[in-house]
């Protein structure tokens, strides 16, 4: 086919060769909606073969739409936030929107400046995860453009918000020890700051009181939810001499560097001490021994955030729900022995 020829394909042509409507055909083209996947693959074959090239600039400005999504994660390489974007991407497979993502790190100086260049790309909407930006520019941008926030709490943004009961997921995991007959529990929780870090805290301290157990302030100890920082702070909890017999994680990365502590210590897993996560992430069920562990469903947390981006560009309200996170019993998990517990006798 020429290109005088393609110039004159329209859209009713390319409909008629995949045997779909017009109507269809347009919903690919601008990502309106979601678009079953043997239609969206009889249009593309048909637009390939009539060789159908509509001016992508100029539907943007017709339409006022980018067809981008931004996302303002944290840290691009974490496993957490890994999963979460590709839970995204899964939410937006049919439709014509394709992803930005800029990381912030969990400075507030770095996200404002990646929201900023997100902003300036003329992203279509905006999905947030975490982070300590100020509520103000997130308000801000929500008065600008649809915006979903993931693992965060904003008051003025409520019903923008997709949060999991981290409150619940830690009871479940300290009825779990206790059970079990732990007494002794240490703690590695998140950093300073963060939403979920807080509320997990508060759901270990809370969850042990309720279960007439004492907590240990020389127990507790403060991460930054990456694995270098529970293998560090597994050490120092160790080195302090402290008797313990269980050790709870704020996440799974976190328990994922205590467990390379607890081998080189020589502390078997679970005989001499249980081990605990949060979130379940693809690796946790290959630790060794495998964790015991909070599920988040977090892939399924991005697709929902996905899924209500794209019904507030169609000018819905989304319906966002609570998660209830469950708790996973593994290997790395068992009963009190009799012998010392690590860090004392």
């Amino acid at each position: 086919m020429t290109a005088s020829t393609t110039e004159t394909v329209t859209l009713v042509e390319v409909a008629r060769e995949a045997g779909v409507s017009p109507s269809t055909v347009s919903r690919i083209l601008n990502g309106s909606a979601k678009v079953a996947s043997d239609k969206r693959a009889r249009v593309e074959a048909a637009i390939h073969k009539l060789e159908f090239a509509p001016n992508a600039q100029a539907q943007a400005l017709a339409g006022g739409r980018s067809f981008s999504v931004g996302v303002l994660t944290q840290n691009l390489s974490s496993p957490f936030y890994g999963e979460t974007l590709a839970g995204i991407e899964r939410g937006f497979v049919g439709t014509a929107y394709h992803l930005l993502a800029v990381s912030g790190h969990w400075d507030a100086e770095q996200e404002r400046e990646a929201l900023n260049l997100l902003l300036r790309r003329r992203v279509d909407a905006l999905i947030v995860l975490g982070g300590v930006i100020e509520d103000a520019a997130l308000n801000r941008a929500a008065e600008r453009l649809p915006l979903v926030v993931v693992g965060r709490s904003l008051d003025s943004l409520a019903e923008r918000c997709l949060m999991t009961d981290n409150q619940a997921g830690m009871r479940q995991v300290v009825e779990h020890l206790a059970a079990l007959g732990h007494r002794r529990i240490a703690y590695i929780g998140g950093p300073e700051g963060q939403h979920d870090a807080f509320e997990r805290r508060e759901g270990f301290e809370t969850a042990m009181r309720d279960a007439g157990l004492t907590v240990f302030p020389e127990l507790m100890r403060r991460g930054d939810y990456t694995e270098v920082s529970g293998e560090q702070a597994a050490a120092t909890l160790l080195e302090a001499g402290h008797p313990f017999t269980a050790l709870c994680c704020a996440n799974d990365q976190m328990a994922f560097g205590a467990r390379l502590t607890l081998y080189r210590r020589g502390v078997r897993v679970p005989e001499d001490l249980s081990l605990t996560g949060f979130d379940d992430l693809f690796a946790a069920k290959y630790t060794t021994p495998p964790l015991t562990t909070v599920r988040q469903s977090v892939s399924e947390l991005g697709e929902q955030a996905a899924e209500a981006v794209l019904q507030l560009l169609a000018s819905k309200t989304p319906s966002l729900p609570i998660h209830l996170p469950q708790l996973v019993v593994r290997e790395s998990t068992g009963p009190v022995r009799a012998a010392s517990p690590p860090g004392g006798a």
